[in-house]
């Protein structure tokens, strides 16, 4: 028989794996570029249009580095281009967003207590969300407005904090926080490819031809470069996020994430003044730690209370199928008897304070809510429950498989 969330949930971990690897290699060039550039410093006896050189030292050898201030007056031979980081971490990212959030939107994207949304509605949302931020952007940073930095950034900030607000009000929290990760990483690839990487051609082709390239085109990479910078510490928040129900299943998620766009300004400040051999900031780790401890107290103010009951809903289609199907009383049974301790609005084990990853398994509705989590986590694999809570038997797996296998071929299979 065909497993359809066997190699889904493959087809996934390796393109997380993917994300990860091709992430690293961006977020490193780029952060190894912002502190290049930051520490240059003027040097004698250097040839015509250097703004500034550094000196190096790394694997067992000496590298001497020296930056145009637009472009040198011949082309060397050999170009290395910077982008292919970018746009892999993009695609690899849109990938995931397919695999989990939109293939899954059931269980991972809609919320019916938020939104009841159909699921090609929801999907439609995701990715026009998306468009949307990057010609909002981009149009600003084109406008008047972007002739003034500090202006700019609050601007798009506010509207960094609108996307927020409006995620949650559409989407399940879980969604709501990573696709505001993915509208930030949208932007950021989308200034790569629509903006810096064709001024650096402009300028290439000009020398090429033999005319004086125009200075503007090395400012506006420049800025949207410095974006990118600021915002990466933020995007990697919110792409861990979904792994800590306290991050995004309060009711304040929309707050907390925006005052994380603040905590990944004051962090990058502080290494970017000391990249350009300015005093050490450290008022900007008291800030930030603030910050942090204000979106602790968020999380904690806006999550479920003790006695709050649980809320009933109407099961969509596919949860009804799952509660259909044979088997289900017996699979509600089990994940009672082994799960409901923690996965629970008031968890009963020390130290859990908040049901894992914010998945409620009280109830026979909740229990067909998370049919596909149960599959994978205690089906398909040994992950749940964990170590010495685990006292589900081979035979409890097995009725698992053969409940959502049955439920999956349908009926008449």
């Amino acid at each position: 028989m065909f497993d359809y969330t066997f190699w889904l949930e493959w087809a996934q971990f390796a393109m997380r794996w993917l994300h990860l690897i091709t992430g690293i290699a961006w977020i490193g060039s780029s952060f190894y570029f912002i502190a290049l550039d930051l520490g240059l410093r003027p040097e004698a006896g250097a040839p015509k249009g250097v703004n500034g050189a550094a000196w190096q030292v790394h694997g067992g050898g000496f590298y001497h580095i020296q930056k145009y201030m637009v472009a040198p007056e011949r082309m060397p031979d050999e170009l290395t281009w910077f982008k292919w980081e970018s746009y892999m971490t993009w695609v690899s990212g849109f990938g995931m967003l397919v695999l989990l959030y939109w293939t899954g939107a059931q269980f991972f994207l809609i919320d019916p207590n938020v939104m009841e949304l159909p699921v090609w509605g929801a999907i439609a949302i995701s990715a026009g969300s998306l468009v949307f931020a990057w010609v909002m952007y981009d149009l600003i940073c084109k406008s008047p407005l972007g002739e003034n930095n500090n202006t700019l950034m609050i601007g798009l900030y506010l509207i960094l904090v609108a996307m927020a607000w409006g995620y949650t009000q559409v989407f399940s929290g879980r969604a709501a926080l990573l696709h505001l990760g993915a509208l930030t990483g949208t932007i950021m690839s989308a200034n790569v490819f629509f903006v810096i990487m064709p001024n650096q051609r402009i300028v290439v082709a000009d020398l090429k031809a033999g005319r004086a390239p125009d200075p503007k085109y090395g400012k506006i990479a420049k800025q949207r470069s410095t974006h990118n910078n600021y915002l990466t510490l933020p995007v990697l928040f919110m792409m861990l996020s979904n792994h800590y129900p306290l991050a995004f299943s309060g009711e304040w998620n929309w707050l907390v994430a925006s005052l994380v766009f603040l905590m990944g300004v004051t962090i990058r400040h502080f290494f970017n003044t000391h990249h350009a051999h300015g005093p050490y900031l450290w008022w900007t780790w008291a800030a930030t730690l603030v910050l942090f401890l204000i979106v602790m107290w968020l999380s904690a103010i806006g999550g479920p209370k003790a006695g709050d009951a649980v809320e009933a809903r109407a099961l969509s289609p596919i949860e009804t199928r799952f509660a259909a199907a044979e088997g289900f009383e017996q699979v509600t049974d089990i994940v009672l008897g082994n799960c409901s301790m923690c996965h629970a609005t008031e968890p009963g084990v020390d130290g859990i304070g908040r049901a894992p990853r914010g998945v409620h398994l009280e109830t026979p509705e909740q229990v067909a809510a998370a049919a596909h989590q149960i599959y994978v986590q205690a089906g398909l694999s040994r992950a749940m429950p964990p170590g010495t809570y685990n006292f589900m038997t081979d035979d409890d797996r097995a009725v698992i498989r053969d409940w959502y296998r049955g439920a999956v071929a349908g009926p008449d299979a």
